[in-house]
């Protein structure tokens, strides 16, 4: 993949990828009887509550982030798709103007109050029935008890899942995406590991992986990087956000490190590595290594389509029960073997108590395996692999090196 592949001045997909997932959308409301629904979005700095109206219109906002309500603007920084079977999505959203050739939807309102705005629609449209809301998860109390003030007369249902649903098995140009995606964290999270292993520091290492998304036209939300075997090394990240430690792992040093966040296209990776300062594990550390990723491995040598999540969760947990000695901070925080990858985490969990007995991995939805662990003395440490499902097992999308030594 050349760098100039990631120019994309109309967008990265094409307008019938989105009316695609309109349908998609369309077909589902349908079968729920659904007559009218609005989607909450939060961008505008944020990428966790942004992926139900990206994933619809490719909307983002230019604006800073979610700014404190004044007597010229409320809201700022939240949009709202309203879907409606047989009609385009139409946006209502905080910047005054969009680029249509980039964003993808039919009627679209600029608002510096988007509440009123989304309230001005509904009332216009007088339903017969109850309006689906999707995003009670995302939209505060404070702008849900406007919207109802404004809207005397409307009833609304909930299901945050609707848009979930339709998005979690990827199209084939998603998953050509992820693939894309997937070469340049890979090759970031080895520019930041090899930094690692030579001894730098967490800052100059995370500067590298950085470096090396950014030239590719990619994004992250961390690169975090610990090392070491004391109390504090269990964390997450040497230092917390925000900014980078200025500290360096010493040779002999247990290092772990992650890429995460939005790597491309609003799309979500997060590979992580562990490894040895300088590349000579003591054989302590080597079998932490080697028996912490075997974890990991299980869940991706279990997984394919029609596997069913318990299953996958089983063997997990069968290989933890016997390598795992001791408490890890990490999976105390992060209580799973993976989980489904979008705009962020999704559906399944892979977690017992997350999942039910009809819960499968399908062809084509992207997802990730991971396991932490501490062994005292030695070292905290930590893997994530995402991979695409496919019919007969995975295709790894994370390829950096496993093991460094």
């Amino acid at each position: 993949m050349t760098i100039e592949r990631m120019n994309y001045p109309d967008g990265y997909f094409p307008v019938d990828e989105y009316e695609g997932r309109w349908k998609k959308v369309e077909d589902e409301m349908r079968r729920q009887g659904y007559e009218l629904a609005i989607v909450w979005g939060k961008t505008a700095g944020h990428y966790e509550r942004a992926m139900e109206t990206l994933w619809l219109t490719n909307f983002w906002s230019e604006h800073s982030g979610q700014e404190p309500d004044s007597p010229i603007w409320n809201a700022r920084g939240f949009c709202c798709v309203i879907l409606e079977p047989g009609k385009k999505p139409e946006l209502h959203a905080d910047v005054a103007t969009v680029r249509r050739r980039m964003v993808r939807c039919g009627d679209y309102f600029f608002s510096d109050d988007p509440i009123s705005s989304v309230a001005k629609a509904l009332n216009a449209r007088k339903p017969h029935r109850s309006v689906v809301f999707v995003g009670s998860d995302n939209l505060p109390m404070k702008y849900a008890r406007q919207l109802a003030e404004q809207t005397p007369g409307i009833q609304f249902e909930y299901d945050d899942n609707l848009i979930r649903r339709c998005r979690r098995i990827k199209s084939p140009r998603e998953l050509d995406m992820f693939r894309e995606a997937g070469q340049m964290v890979s090759s970031a999270l080895y520019r930041v590991c090899d930094s690692l292993y030579a001894g730098k520091t967490a800052a100059e290492a995370a500067a590298e992986g950085a470096y090396e998304l950014t030239r590719r036209g990619g994004g992250w939300l961390r690169i975090p990087v610990n090392f070491g075997n004391d109390e504090d090394s269990q964390f997450f990240e040497r230092d917390p956000m925000y900014g980078y430690s200025m500290g360096a792992p010493s040779k002999g040093d247990m290092v772990r490190t992650w890429i995460y966040g939005p790597t491309h296209q609003g799309y979500w990776l997060d590979p992580g590595r562990s490894l040895v300062c300088g590349g000579k594990p003591t054989p302590e550390q080597r079998s932490l290594l080697i028996d912490s990723y075997a974890i990991t491995e299980a869940v991706m040598n279990s997984v394919k389509h029609c596997a069913r999540v318990l299953d996958v969760v089983g063997e997990a947990e069968r290989v933890q029960a016997r390598v795992a000695e001791e408490e890890d901070l990490a999976a105390k925080q992060w209580p799973y073997f993976g989980h489904g990858n979008g705009s962020m985490w999704e559906h399944p969990i892979i977690n017992r108590d997350s999942v039910t007995a009809d819960d499968i991995f399908e062809e084509g939805m992207v997802a990730s395996g991971e396991s932490f662990m501490t062994r005292k003395g030695v070292g905290s440490v930590g893997w994530e692999q995402n991979f695409i499902v496919t019919r007969t097992g995975i295709e790894l999308l994370t390829t950096t090196p496993v093991f460094w030594f």
